[in-house]
């Protein structure tokens, strides 16, 4: 255990020392890499709260991705053409205000994973990620042929929103906001793990007819650690479209939702650090490998089939493997 709370402090704290690097070598791309390493953990640790506690294999969790990245578009685009949002029976305001972008984002991804985990959480094992799968591609196509917010070719913000006392164009600023967001996410969802809901959220994955004797409701709970999972997920697709300026339907595409299940299979399934160190080892990747070759997801799918194969602890799980439990 100790062993792995040492690679965790040390992977977690890689972010910022690569960029702080990068700021002393004037490399800001760099620094926007570590950027977006740290927004594709955080949407994954959304998702390894259904997955990786709850046992809920989502290949739609790029809805709400998807819907954090068009809250943030929908509205700032509005305050950048002083033209409100008419929606017939409320008028609302365009805003460039990151925290109060986020809480629209949040809200209307839980909302929606309520919505869906409603219907989906009904069903099991296969039908489960089907029918996700089927919420994901649905909205995939909506926004296609949403011409209003730039339908296939997607929407852009030419300036990146406010947070108070920041300058959120610099780009180690903005680094050091999303990272502490990061941390924040990841202490609370530390605290949801080792709390009476995490343990009962465990305990129905392994058992949930064991749960129900004792008078809690499976689908209760996994209904709301999705909902929690979506909010999440959320939050990040609204930090991912700040760090772009852009957003188009691409965020609601089942590939995206597969990364992030790669992410969490390559950092160690049910790992509280384990979506932070595989986003990072994806981003490195795809960083190296695409410089090489233009089919670097092959070399992508090799080292993914090596850690399925060989470290189904994923990567944390192999460098602590003397330890017999885990965080």
């Amino acid at each position: 255990m100790l062993r792995e709370r040492t690679f965790n402090i040390v992977a977690f704290l890689a972010l910022p020392l690569v960029a702080s690097i990068a700021l002393a070598l004037d490399e800001p791309f760099i620094i926007s890499l570590a950027t977006r390493a740290a927004i594709l953990a955080l949407a994954a640790v959304g998702l390894n709260l259904a997955l990786g506690l709850g046992g809920l294999v989502s290949l739609g969790h790029a809805v709400f991705f998807g819907l954090g990245g068009y809250a943030m578009g929908i509205l700032a685009s509005h305050a950048q053409s002083y033209v409100p949002l008419d929606l017939g029976f409320i008028v609302i305001e365009g805003t460039k205000s990151m925290p109060i972008i986020w809480l629209v984002a949040v809200v209307v991804s839980a909302a929606t994973a309520l919505l869906i985990g409603l219907l989906a959480l009904r069903t099991a094992g296969v039908y489960f990620i089907m029918i996700t799968l089927a919420f994901g591609q649905m909205f995939y196509y909506f926004t296609i042929s949403w011409p209003a917010y730039g339908g296939e070719d997607g929407l852009s913000i030419y300036v990146r929103n406010d947070f108070p006392g920041l300058n959120t164009l610099d780009p180690i600023q903005f680094f050091g906001l999303v990272f502490a967001v990061l941390a924040a996410v990841l202490w609370v969802m530390g605290r949801i793990e080792r709390s009476p809901f995490g343990l009962a959220l465990g305990a129905a994955r392994q058992n949930a007819v064991r749960v129900e004797t004792v008078g809690l409701s499976p689908f209760r709970l996994r209904l709301v650690a999705f909902v929690i999972s979506g909010a999440v997920t959320g939050l990040a697709g609204a930090l991912f479209a700040d760090l772009n300026r852009f957003v188009s339907p691409t965020m609601f595409s089942w590939q995206m939702s597969g990364e992030f299940i790669i992410f969490i299979v390559l950092g160690g399934i049910g790992r509280l650090y384990g979506p932070v160190v595989g986003a990072c080892l994806f981003v490195l990747l795809e960083h190296l490998l695409s410089g090489i070759s233009d089919f670097w997801l092959i070399y992508l799918g090799t080292v993914l089939l090596l850690v399925v194969l060989f470290a189904r602890g994923g990567v944390i799980g192999a460098l602590s493997k003397p330890d017999a439990t885990h965080d």
